[in-house]
């Protein structure tokens, strides 16, 4: 007798979920750097009108196809046309390596909420104690370890007592505490020039590659082509209304984004007055350049301790639902159950997460085309298989399912808007898109270009 699939309670819990999933450390650390390189304003600008065209067109797509087939990214494609189950497994492929490097980051939030909230705010803001840290052996796996086991615990509790609970008690929370460090930020002196920077859109900033890293952004913030939409759509009743959804989960993904700029931006331009090295940062603007905001403020340890805490919630729904993903796999292909394959993948992602832990220390000798173990994973997940996912992914419902499929899918109990727009989008425009995206990461990562 075949198990009844688990669900979402309603709406409310599927949509924070889905929302947790998709704000992750990309909204927090990725967003305002890229929002700063590219222009201010003017990303900020490209980047929404993406968002209700482009996300839409491909979350809408994802989660149809999850609640259709009530079946996870492998069994979804199998199930609507076996020829084209591969799809599935390139997708699978994705939260696979994905969640171990994002769990060694997810330590190091740990680490740095550690120090904050045991008053260590000059240490944590004195040059080289990111890198000394990330360099050690011990110690960075022991936090990894801890971030692990606090996303499986939540996993092995389950869809609604474990995912559906954290994802309403951490998404407000993580809406607060964004909200009030973000309007802290703008109230220093000096953040006015950030601050019109970030909002007003300058034309002059307006460039081709603005628009790949708008879209690059979105397609990474939005947890797109790696299966976790099709997962929780999956466990989503038909009464939801999709559309609606769907435009919720937008709007709480691209709201984190916008205050995080609004955190970040204006607090650099106070403290380094806009220097490009430091917006530049990647991750060094959270792990480098913030403890040494925070240590120049009024506070400054509640407020980093604060940030920190912000920052781990984001990294933990993003991945519950990334581990959530692989288990709901596991389960569907192997009918194993939640509780043993939750404890599997839990083991698997400790042991493959150790290169991306050591390679910035004992292994940082090994540099697989010429990048970090965190790097190369990072460029083969997201660089490379993402966008050929969702490539394949558009082709799949565009000409081959049709996007009848989606629309009646979404038409069970609503209208469909966005309908016309859906159709164009998933034929044509998605299509030619993600092939940008694709050429020219790849031609990133060789030197041709830089984005």
């Amino acid at each position: 007798m075949e198990k009844k699939r688990s669900s979402f309670s309603g709406k409310i819990g599927f949509v924070l979920a889905a929302a947790g999933s998709a704000v992750g450390l990309g909204n927090l650390w990725r967003f305002p750097y890229l929002a700063a390189r590219y222009g201010g304003g003017i990303f900020l600008l490209v980047y929404l009108i993406l968002a209700v065209t482009f996300g839409f067109t491909l979350m809408t797509a994802e989660i149809c196809l999850g609640r259709k087939t009530g079946l996870s990214a492998i069994g979804a494609f199998q199930k609507l046309n076996k020829k084209y189950s591969f799809i599935g497994y390139l997708a699978a492929l994705v939260p696979i390596i994905i969640l171990p490097y994002y769990s060694v980051i997810g330590g190091w939030v740990i680490k740095y909420f550690a120090a904050f909230i045991s008053g260590q705010t000059q240490a944590a803001a004195k040059d080289g104690y990111f890198e000394a840290f990330i360099g050690q052996t011990g110690e960075p796996i022991i936090w990894l370890a801890v971030f692990v086991l606090a996303t499986a615990v939540v996993v092995f509790l389950g869809v609604e007592k474990g995912i559906e609970k954290a994802s309403k008690a951490l998404m407000p929370l993580l809406v607060l505490l964004t909200v009030g460090i973000a309007i802290y930020s703008v109230c220093l002196p000096g953040a006015w020039d950030g601050l019109i920077y970030y909002m007003k859109p300058d034309l002059k900033h307006f460039s081709f590659t603005t628009v790949v890293a708008a879209m690059g952004q979105l397609f990474y913030s939005m947890s797109l082509a790696m299966g976790i939409m099709i997962t929780y759509g999956s466990y989503m009743k038909k009464e939801v209304n999709l559309e609606k959804s769907v435009a919720q989960i937008e709007f709480f993904d691209t709201g984190i984004a916008f205050f995080a700029g609004m955190m970040i931006v204006p607090a650099v331009f106070v403290f380094n007055g806009g220097d490009g090295a430091a917006i530049n940062a990647g991750p060094g603007l959270m792990f480098v350049t913030l403890p040494k905001v925070f240590d120049s403020m009024p506070l400054g340890t509640v407020v980093g301790a604060l940030f920190f805490v912000l920052v781990l919630f984001a990294a933990l729904t993003s991945s519950i639902s990334l581990m959530e993903t692989i288990v709901s796999i596991v389960q569907d292909k192997l009918h194993w159950g939640r509780k043993l394959s939750a404890i599997v993948i839990t083991l698997f992602t400790l042991a493959v997460a150790l290169p991306s832990s050591l390679g910035f220390g004992r292994w940082s000798g090994v540099q697989p085309l010429g990048m970090s173990f965190l790097d190369f994973f990072d460029f083969i997940s997201n660089s490379i298989l993402m966008p050929i996912v969702a490539f394949l992914t558009c082709i799949f419902v565009g000409f081959v399912v049709k996007p009848k499929t989606i629309i009646d899918e979404v038409k069970i109990n609503s209208s469909f808007r966005r309908e016309k727009l859906f159709v164009v989008m998933i034929k044509y425009i998605a299509p030619v898109c993600l092939i940008i995206i694709l050429i020219s990461s790849i031609l990133n990562a060789l030197g041709i270009i830089t984005i």
